[in-house]
């Protein structure tokens, strides 16, 4: 497979685990096809483990999103009654070529193509979370060609992450211009969940700290 490659050798296929973050009713409007099933924004992740310390999800505001069916059993429920996966186009193209589907190659869109903008502020359930409940907030820098275009965010190791979120708790008009609540955004710490040697429990926030002096 590395020799179909274009160019470069000795790069393989990359793994990630995808998180299943339910969207808490109401649904939003762009999502009303949905109606009736469990929707989920699915995240594409190297760091599983790093879950506990989820705050929010970035979604890309101008980036470009639909709801797709999915088989339960696959999608990890208990029966095999459809569910729906929130992600990019490409995203589910590729899902679809990886027994997701009923049919191989086949996506059935139930709602979309909307642009991430119409769903900041969607309250989700994060598995393994410490909070009950967290939102979708902007992210400049979510790319559509990369994973699902659903990015779970872990600001205690991830210094994008801290920063972004840090932004938004600074910056009342940056909330504003996305319409983004402040309760989607203020009560949200980070939470420590992996001491390195040398940089402590949260070091995305010690490595911005050590930028910023």
């Amino acid at each position: 497979m590395d020799h179909d490659r274009a160019s470069g050798e000795g790069v393989n296929p990359q793994e990630y685990t995808l998180i299943k973050m339910q969207v808490l009713e109401p649904l939003p409007a762009v999502l009303a096809g949905a109606a009736g099933k469990k929707v989920f924004l699915v995240a594409a992740t190297l760091r599983p483990e790093t879950m506990y310390g989820q705050t929010n999800c970035w979604l890309g505001p101008e980036v470009e999103y639909a709801a797709y069916e999915v088989t339960g059993t696959v999608a990890g429920e208990a029966d095999d009654s459809t569910v729906v996966f929130v992600c990019t186009p490409r995203a589910a193209r590729n899902m679809a070529h990886q027994l997701f589907v009923p049919t191989m190659g086949e996506i059935k869109q139930v709602a979309g193509p909307f642009k991430g903008a119409a769903i900041l502020g969607v309250p989700l359930k994060a598995p393994l979370s410490v909070y009950e409940k967290v939102y979708t907030l902007p992210m400049l820098t979510v790319s559509a060609f990369k994973g699902t275009g659903v990015v779970t965010s872990v600001p205690s190791d991830s210094p994008d992450d801290y920063a972004a979120l840090r932004d938004l708790k600074q910056k009342q008009q940056l909330r504003e211009k996305y319409g983004i609540p402040d309760h989607c955004v203020l009560p949200y710490e980070v939470v420590p969940i992996i001491n390195i040697p040398g940089y402590g429990d949260t070091p995305a926030v010690f490595a911005c700290d050590q930028v910023d002096t």
